[in-house]
């Protein structure tokens, strides 16, 4: 396989951290795969642990972290120029209704010029047309 990052949204990391999801097997199969190319943006962590806190509480959370950092997925910070680009994308796309964090990961992946995605929104990213090339490439 390529070794281009491959840009992971909170659908996905949601998924593959929790074995009850229906698509966990889909995101081990892509995890496998892929191994080492897998890149977090930072914004995706807070809003992976609001929905293992609205599943079941702080325990899960706590697991979440614990296993995410002996995973040591490389972790992006969203730059002021990503947030810039993220609310170009929100106006320009506005009648889309975009996901804040889907216009932070969609800067993200302009700025680091990868296509490929791991995410269940295919909605969002399948309308959105980057500036780097025609379309993402939406994994699993």
């Amino acid at each position: 396989m390529s070794q281009d990052k491959i840009i992971v949204d909170s659908s996905y990391l949601y998924a593959f951290f929790s074995e009850k999801n229906k698509a966990h097997a889909d995101t081990v199969a892509v995890a496998d795969l892929y191994q080492g190319q897998f890149v977090v943006p930072d914004v995706v962590l807070t809003e992976v642990a609001f929905l293992f806190n609205r599943e079941a509480g702080i325990p899960a959370v706590l697991r979440f972290l614990d296993r995410l950092m002996v995973m040591q997925p490389q972790l992006e910070a969203v730059l002021m120029s990503d947030l810039a680009r993220a609310r170009e994308i929100m106006a320009v796309y506005g009648d889309s209704k975009f996901d804040f964090v889907d216009c932070c990961i969609m800067a993200l992946a302009e700025r680091l010029n990868t296509k490929r995605i791991c995410t269940f929104d295919r909605r969002d990213f399948s309308i959105f047309r980057p500036a780097h090339g025609d379309y993402f490439e939406l994994l699993p």
